[in-house]
């Protein structure tokens, strides 16, 4: 077999093979073999069928399913073996529709490639790239600490009713402001005066004691949301049309979400019992907090300067538009020409991001060991416990967790890549000069606009 590759320019060429019998015969032969053994055909034994009858009926599908395999297995080798950095995946020519597999024996494939463009990176300390921290006031203290109450206080009976508290009760159905005939009457109905939508139905309950009655029209209250009525009522939306009057609600619970004081037993949930001892350290522990938090944001704008930078000095980059586009339309059934080219720019951006990224891994020679991935996965339990408020988490649960996340390849992909992000990160700040700047979370926030 003998294959070429000519280049039409930087990034295009054309990957010609030229096949002859005695490449792909013995794996044809073989594959007939195989079928002959299994074949079922009527008037004969199972492994008994002539081999003129097994080529005559399925030799022509078998030759080229065998040609393709072949074909692939030999592009994709070629390929590999002369490091050909190429975009998408080869495209046949639209000649190959031409072959007649019934008188052939040689055959050639062409296949058009894209090619990624060359993408060279020079950094030193020359290059100056911004850092930034985010200073932490303590306007966001006091917002983190009401946070914490928030999310460990507790639920307290109350005598009367305030908008956010939650009331259970039997809601029975009025006409005449008496109990209707057959109408509905629903125990442990539960709802909060906050989320009826009318004013004056709502205003109704404030102030309300516990065993008292409050007369209210639920389709006044809530309007148009007949979901929010049919669970109410405990019928299903259909139903709700056929009960628009009034209803009586016997309260018998009243029930308060206080938050939790600022004490040692806020310190103690927050950050393990006996860490933090009195108020002023518990703040301090919150700032140190927050300042962990944001570095990754710092650490991501940081990668997206130095992606800008390398950017800037790589200019426009050649890309092989017309395969692309191409090949494309081939891999996405949905999009038309039209929708390709409206969507080519913002692909290209995202592509040079991704080439920039494989460059940076490259030149780093970074590499990922098993406990960098261990560690990552630490790291990303401790982030999901700390939105439910759980900032400690014992070594061995925290162990269990991550060694459940790489048990999965997708969990183990995302871990990857963010110990590769982490790790290029902490190269490049020793390849270029750190422009270090405190700004607070309202500029970092626009930073991003």
């Amino acid at each position: 077999m003998n294959v070429t590759l000519n280049k039409t320019d930087a990034v295009n060429a054309v990957l010609t093979m030229e096949v002859k019998k005695a490449d792909y015969q013995e794996r044809v032969d073989k594959a007939l073999r195989n079928f002959k053994a299994k074949a079922n055909i009527p008037g004969f034994r199972q492994g008994m069928v002539p081999m003129g009858m097994v080529k005559k009926m399925h030799g022509k599908a078998i030759l080229i399913e065998e040609l393709n395999r072949f074909v692939s297995d030999e592009l994709y080798k070629y390929i590999k073996e002369n490091n050909l950095n190429i975009l998408g995946e080869p495209i046949p020519q639209d000649s190959q529709n031409a072959i007649d597999f019934d008188t052939q024996e040689d055959f050639e494939f062409s296949y058009d490639l894209g090619f990624s463009p060359e993408l060279a990176i020079s950094l030193n300390k020359r290059n100056k790239v911004p850092y930034y921290t985010v200073v932490i006031d303590d306007e966001m203290v006091d917002k983190q600490i009401t946070s914490y109450r928030a999310s460990y206080g507790t639920y307290n009976e109350a005598d009367t009713v305030e908008a956010k508290d939650m009331i259970k009760g039997t809601m029975t159905e009025l006409e005449k402001s008496k109990p209707k005939e057959g109408g509905l009457v629903v125990e442990d109905a539960v709802l909060m005066p906050s989320y009826i939508k009318n004013e004056k139905e709502q205003a109704k309950f404030i102030g309300a004691a516990k065993d008292g009655v409050v007369k209210f029209s639920p389709k006044k209250a809530y309007g148009d949301a007949d979901a929010e009525i049919a669970s109410l009522l405990k019928i299903t939306k259909e139903e709700v049309a056929n009960h628009t009057g009034d209803f009586k609600f016997e309260i018998k619970n009243i029930t308060r979400y206080g938050e939790a004081e600022i004490n040692q037993e806020l310190f103690d949930r927050v950050f393990g019992v006996g860490e933090v001892k009195d108020e002023k350290a518990f703040k301090e522990k919150v700032k140190e907090l927050l300042a962990q938090q944001f570095v990754a944001d710092s650490e991501y704008k940081f990668m997206l300067d130095v992606r800008g930078l390398i950017d800037k000095k790589a200019g426009k980059l050649e890309y092989p538009e017309t395969f692309l586009k191409k090949w494309l339309l081939l891999t996405q059934e949905n999009k038309t020409a039209e929708d390709v080219d409206a969507e080519y720019p913002e692909m290209i951006k995202s592509l040079q991001v991704h080439l920039i990224k494989e460059q940076l891994v490259k030149i780093s020679e970074v590499k990922i060991e098993e406990e960098d991935l261990r560690a990552q996965a630490r790291k990303a339990v401790k982030a999901q416990f700390a939105q439910y408020g759980m900032m400690t988490i014992p070594d061995d649960m925290l162990d269990n967790y991550a060694a459940e996340m790489l048990k999965k390849q997708d969990t183990i992909r995302n871990l990857v890549d963010g110990a590769l992000e982490e790790k290029v990160a902490a190269w490049l700040k020793e390849q270029v000069a750190l422009d270090k700047k405190e700004v607070s979370y309202e500029e970092f926030q626009k930073l991003f606009a």
